[in-house]
């Protein structure tokens, strides 16, 4: 450890005594809470827009219940609406069709064209929670099992479409793994030796810098709105109805954290130097794990939460002593503030603060859902902070710990865990003690999609946290104890994250005593953790990549579909006093629209395709387990 390179502060205790307490020079946020807080002013009057928007979601439901439309074209078509973040709109007209599909072609046999066609279904399925079998990739693969070399565009969507199927993997799918292994490294390889349209490379470079199934879906749906917009086929009306729903969308998530700003900044945790001022990136995890308009509850109290997460994280790790910690613990243990003058000020700060919102989060579940929940939040906070108390521990008595021991503590403290409850407990329609005894269980969902965070985390971190004299992280308990080299514990390290995911594949679709969105909610922590730490410490380090995806989270609404050319944005800079009039030709647009074939016309579907030669049934097939 480089003990050497601690900084450290002197500090008063509650004795009154100097204390020297470390300092880890957190860089403070780049936000100006003032603008965060005018978000709110800004939102749109998008209102004026729900009859078309409903008419529109109507035209698409049309669509996905067609019984005249091929099952190829409507696996197509159901992947362009969940990846322009449509798929909240209809889920239950997706859910019958793709049940439809599998029961046609567990029946008929699973006779796909072509690669393409043939990976787009097994990913699909599998995404609805079908474990469709990996010998349906058997008929594309030589003697030897190897899959072939693209040798043109068509060949190319096919490798790419591997690929993404192949992230859908379970433990034990060598097929998979040999396919997502190669068609890595070929697509990697493939844009020196085929010349392919811009269009393609786009998606193919996006696909290499993070799959489909590890993206969070609201910053697919951004990214994807543009792709979408440039394709020869694309369906008018799902292209307007996207870009409409994400600014509707992105204008309740601007007033959620305006009132989030506000509360931060009179709580006053910002001001405490030792801790990470981190209110926003913690805003858009939130909104990356949950981001559908009516769990707005979600998002506001689990900010609080992940907020409070933290700055506990920050008094464990820097600021306090560890007789201070002890007090702390026993403290959170009890459920206890009533000697709470033993802790220093600004623990005390700290603590009560998570003491409030905790009792907040219980008062609405007992307002909304006739339930007290306390028990379970207070054994959650218990259990973080002693897994914090022991990783101090670790630290005082500079502790090596094996990565098994290692892991078993650090995906406790690290918050994630804390964070689903709280997601079931407000979004869910109904809390049962079944369910909540589950989820206090900490089952494998949850503990791989915390996992994920953890190890990401490691990853993205800990050079820096090494370097200031930190504990051991994953990637230098594997080091320590394999004698490894610092690339080779990172690829296994690596290797952990993506046996964390193959878990999860396979848990998402067994049965759960769980109502509403909480299984794909542990799906998106994860999707939010490759997010987060992809370039660096996204969380701990603001700025770069973070701030970009805030931007466009928060401030960047997609392009006016009523706008010929859509250079004119529904959201403006702008306060709602200083805004830019609309000129009359605008007025006119946004009044009676320009795409006169939207309220005339009905979509024309993708033409349909050939499913090519019936195979026999599948042995392996299988339905959700």
């Amino acid at each position: 450890m480089a003990a050497q390179n601690e900084a450290t502060t002197l500090s008063i205790n509650n004795l009154g005594e100097e204390v020297i307490r470390r300092s880890a020079n957190f860089q403070p946020s780049v936000w100006d809470y003032g603008f965060v807080q005018s978000l709110g002013s800004e939102y749109s009057e998008i209102e004026e827009y729900a009859e078309e928007v409903e008419r529109m979601k109507g035209e698409v439901k049309r669509l996905i219940n067609s019984k005249e439309m091929d099952s190829l074209s409507k696996l197509e078509l159901i992947d362009c609406v969940r990846r322009l973040g449509l798929g909240y709109h209809f889920e239950e007209e997706i859910e019958k069709a793709m049940s439809a599909i599998y029961d046609e072609k567990a029946k008929f046999g699973w006779g796909f064209e072509d690669l393409n066609s043939s990976s787009l279904g097994f990913r699909l399925l599998r995404q609805h929670k079908f474990l469709v079998c990996q010998d349906v990739f058997e008929r594309f693969t030589d003697d030897k099992g190897s899959f072939g070399v693209p040798s043109n565009e068509d060949g190319v969507k096919g490798l790419l479409s591997l690929y993404e199927a192949s992230f859908h993997a379970l433990e034990g799918e060598m097929i998979l793994d040999n396919a997502k292994a190669f068609s890595s490294t070929c697509l990697m390889n493939v844009k020196k030796d085929i010349n392919m349209s811009p269009s393609l490379a786009r998606k193919v470079d996006h696909a290499l810098d993070m799959p489909i199934h590890w993206r969070p879906n609201r910053l697919e749906a951004r990214w994807f709105i543009n792709a979408y917009e440039g394709e020869r086929d694309r369906n008018p009306i799902l292209l307007k109805l996207a870009k409409l729903d994400y600014n509707m969308v992105q204008s309740i998530h601007k007033k959620e954290v305006s009132e989030l700003a506000r509360w931060w900044v009179d709580l006053g945790v910002n001001n405490l130097a030792f801790a990470r001022d981190r209110l926003m990136e913690h805003y858009l995890w939130n909104a990356l794990v949950v981001f559908e308009p009516q769990f707005g509850a979600c998002r506001e109290m689990t900010t609080k939460i992940i907020c409070l997460v933290t700055a506990m994280d920050d008094v464990y790790d820097v600021f306090g002593t560890l007789e201070e910690l002890e007090i702390l613990t026993d403290f959170v243990d009890r459920w206890d503030i009533s000697e709470i003058g033993r802790l220093p000020p600004a623990i005390r700060t700290c603590y009560l603060a998570m003491y409030d919102i905790s009792n907040d989060i219980n008062q609405w579940t007992i307002k909304e859902r006739g339930f007290s929940v306390i028990p379970y939040i207070h054994k959650m906070w218990a259990d973080q902070t002693k897994a914090l108390l022991k990783e101090a521990k670790w630290y005082h008595a500079r502790h090596k710990p094996r990565l098994q021991e290692y892991l078993k503590t650090s995906v406790t403290s690290i918050g994630g865990l804390l964070m689903m409850l709280c997601c079931y407990l407000l979004t869910t329609n109904k809390i049962t003690k079944e369910a909540l005894d589950f989820i206090s269980e900490y089952p494998s969902i949850m503990f791989c999609s915390t996992a994920v965070v953890r190890l990401n985390n490691d990853l993205a971190t800990s050079s820096d946290e090494m370097e200031r004299g930190d504990n051991y992280k994953s990637i230098q308990c594997y080091m320590n104890e394999s004698a490894a080299c610092e690339e080779a514990a990172r690829q296994h390290v690596k290797g952990l994250v993506w046996e964390m995911w193959k878990n999860m594949n396979r848990d998402v679709c067994k049965s759960y005593p769980i109502t509403g969105p909480f299984l794909n909610a542990c799906l998106n922590l994860a999707r939010a953790a490759q997010c987060f730490y992809q370039y660096g410490d996204g969380h701990g380090v603001p700025g770069g990549k973070t701030k970009n995806h805030l931007i466009i989270e928060i401030t960047e609404g997609a392009y006016n579909p009523y706008q010929r050319g859509g250079h004119r944005r529904l959201q403006s800079r702008g306060s709602g006093r200083n805004r830019e009039p609309p000129t009359p030709e605008i007025e006119r647009t946004l009044k009676l629209g320009i795409f006169p074939i939207l309220a005339n016309e009905a979509m024309t579907p993708v033409p349909p395709l050939d499913w090519g030669h019936r195979r026999p049934p599948l042995t392996g097939i299988t339905g959700a387990l």
